[in-house]
């Protein structure tokens, strides 16, 4: 299993740089607050990691509200139940 793993992100890294070099002309890009210039191909690879960094965070903010949500009423309980 996990020497498909790896086969399958060696593909994806090979069709990463395939398509950065055939898009490797520069696009403007205009933020509101600051301009550049970059490749294609970085620009998508840029977007693509914000994204995953973000949904990463997202994901990460969202499960450790629920335990310590969770954490609260256990501990709220244990109380209620130590004093009854």
């Amino acid at each position: 299993m996990r020497i498909l793993i790896l086969i399958l992100l060696l593909v994806c890294i090979a069709a990463g740089v395939v398509f950065g070099a055939l898009n490797a002309d520069l696009v403007g890009y205009d933020f509101g607050f600051a301009q550049a210039e970059l490749p294609k191909g970085g620009a998508l690879l840029a977007a693509l990691v914000l994204g995953w960094l973000l949904g990463g965070f997202t994901a990460w903010w969202g499960v450790s509200a629920r335990h310590l949500r969770d954490r609260r009423r256990t501990r709220k309980a244990r109380k209620d139940v130590a004093d009854a």
